[in-house]
């Protein structure tokens, strides 16, 4: 076997190189584990960088009444109290320490008058408590994350994808790859795998994720054995460019709510008041997306089929300063100065609160042996993320998930891989180069964006997602039968032919998990059922695999302890 593959052997092998992937490996490293990080890109250029507006952390630099305890129950509301209690709070609880040490690895944040670092306000979020570097956020933790894995020895395989991962028995044992490149294939042995592969945005047509998000990480899991969670709340972020074309979907960060952006319809008619007098534009994102939505459905909508937000308002200095990559994504994609006029923008499919279950303590999966964290796993966020929560997530169980990866690849002995498991992955990849003339995958994964966007979007009915599990049966026919011509060397239409089969398999969960939640609930809209339903209210839906068919079934929300409840209970 090692002689026919490219064959690499690590304690602790991590899929993906975002926020949660770099700091699981930095965990992983201090512990004493040889460790591996195989990314679909180039390193550093992960979606964490997207992440623009700052890491949620309660330091109480700036609204001193904060602490870890408002943060929980901030983040138990904006996700409808179907979070995972014991990882919102150990979420709440850590972050600000995991700031403190990115700091003191180099992260530069932006200061209050006395030297502390500065936060902001986000939707949601009863204090400002976003910690920031302008709207550069998540490249500045990114490249704190990478001088750091790199500096500590991390071995990084980039420009490598992930095909399936190998088991010895019911045990993790490693994965099976190849390079982008070549399309040479690679194994990799390891007694523990951390998925940090990220979301599902790519199964969407109007998107902020980039070619990346194909649900690659839940969809090994879900092969390999493991169970998935509330996989139909879908976070459509409610700004998002519309216009030109060419960048609908590109993610106008929150910041410029944040920092006092205002949201008008065509009649300029500041719209949220309707939707929530109280917060306005500083709502939590499912509200906000779907009042833009509402708004332009009832034909009140801009030009593009989208709303204005304006922060023209602000000095053309001010804005210049807190949002520069805003400022320049504007003027050179749009031809639109923000500090003169309005933006237009819209709600795009932007994160996935659902995902692979795992344990709160130590992100470990159903399945020995294989961890995730970051968007990749589910809990944390429950119906609806915060702003901004997702950073400081990444940080945290980031971290829990390299140290127990470390610490479960001391216990065990190394896995043993059988071949067969091998050519089988191996067979399924050139599979498509045998259908000379089969449909293009281009073609299937057009029509399976558009029916994704308009079956299973913001708003949702039976009679909808019915169709969309119609259609998906079909997509997987002719997903089976997609033709690639050429060789393996870089050859984008066999990546995509690779990665149709993820997309296929999250949108179905995404599509039957959607029509068995019968309720209204932070991002998932059903127009057949408006409201909140009390026994929905209490279960997460949780995806596995039967027989090779996808089995879906309800498990109660655990039970909170009394002293946090005592904190749910009490006012703002």
């Amino acid at each position: 076997m090692t002689t026919k593959y490219e064959t690499h052997e690590h304690d602790v092998l991590i899929i993906g190189a975002g926020g949660a992937g770099l700091t699981a490996a930095i965990a992983a490293l201090g512990e004493g584990a040889k460790v591996g990080v195989v990314c679909k890109s180039l390193l550093g250029k992960a979606h964490t960088v997207m992440a623009e507006g700052g890491i949620a952390a309660a330091m109480a630099n700036v609204d001193h009444a904060d602490d870890w305890r408002t943060h929980f129950r901030d983040t138990m509301r904006g996700g409808k109290f179907l979070n995972h209690w014991r990882m919102a709070q150990l979420h709440a609880q850590e972050a600000p320490d995991r700031i403190r040490e990115l700091e003191q690895w180099g992260a530069l944040f932006d200061r209050t008058a006395d030297g502390q670092i500065l936060q902001r306000a986000f939707g949601g979020h009863t204090y400002k408590r976003l910690c920031h570097v302008g709207d550069r956020t998540g490249l500045e933790m990114i490249r704190t994350l990478q001088d750091r894995g790199v500096t500590l020895g991390v071995d990084v395989f980039m420009e490598c994808t992930v095909s399936r991962l190998l088991k010895d028995g019911d045990r993790v044992a490693g994965a099976f790859g190849y390079w982008r490149e070549q399309g040479r294939f690679v194994v990799f042995r390891a007694k523990s795998v951390v998925l940090a592969t990220g979301g599902i945005g790519k199964a969407y047509k109007i998107t902020s994720n980039s070619w990346e998000y194909t649900g690659d990480g839940m969809t090994l899991a879900y092969d390999a054995g493991a169970e998935l969670k509330d996989m139909e709340f879908v976070q459509f972020h409610p700004t998002g460019m519309v216009w030109p074309p060419g960048v609908q979907g590109l993610l106008v960060t929150e910041a410029v709510r944040g920092e006092g952006g205002i949201l008008r319809n065509k009649n300029g008619e500041r719209f949220m008041e309707k939707y929530d007098p109280k917060k306005m534009e500083l709502s939590t994102r499912d509200v906000v997306a779907r009042a833009i939505y509402t708004e332009v459905r009832e034909g009140r909508g801009s030009e593009h089929g989208g709303a204005f937000l304006d922060i023209s308002q602000k000095p053309a200095e001010y804005v210049k300063k807190k949002l520069p990559s805003m400022y320049h994504q504007f003027l050179e994609l749009a031809d639109v100065d923000i500090t003169k006029g309005p933006m237009e923008v819209g709600p795009t499919c932007h994160y996935v609160m659902g995902g692979v279950r795992v344990d709160p303590e130590t992100a470990e999966a159903t399945v020995p042996g294989l961890f995730a964290a970051g968007e990749v796993a589910a809990g944390l966020h429950g119906a609806n993320r915060l702003g901004g929560n997702s950073l400081s997530d990444l940080l945290v169980f980031g971290r829990r998930a390299g140290t127990a990866a470390a610490q479960h690849a001391k216990k065990v002995a190394a896995p043993t891989v059988d071949a067969a498991q091998i050519e089988e992955a191996e067979r399924e990849m050139v599979a498509p180069f045998q259908n000379g003339n089969g449909e293009s995958p281009y073609q299937v994964h057009r029509d399976l964006q558009d029916a994704m966007q308009s079956l299973v979007g913001i708003f949702r009915t039976e009679e909808d997602l019915r169709k969309a599990l119609e259609e998906l049966e079909k997509f997987k026919e002719r997903a089976k039968h997609v033709g690639v011509e050429g060789s393996r060397l870089f050859n984008p239409g066999w990546h995509l032919a690779h990665d149709l089969r993820s997309m296929l398999t999250i949108s179905e969960a995404v599509t039957r998990s959607a029509l068995a939640r019968r309720e209204s609930r932070g991002a998932h809209s059903r127009i057949d059922f408006p409201s909140l339903d009390k026994t929905w209210g209490q279960q997460n839906n949780i995806i596995s695999s039967q027989h090779g068919t996808m089995a879906l079934r309800q498990e109660p929300v655990p039970v909170m302890p009394e002293d946090l409840q005592k904190i749910l209970a009490e006012d703002k």
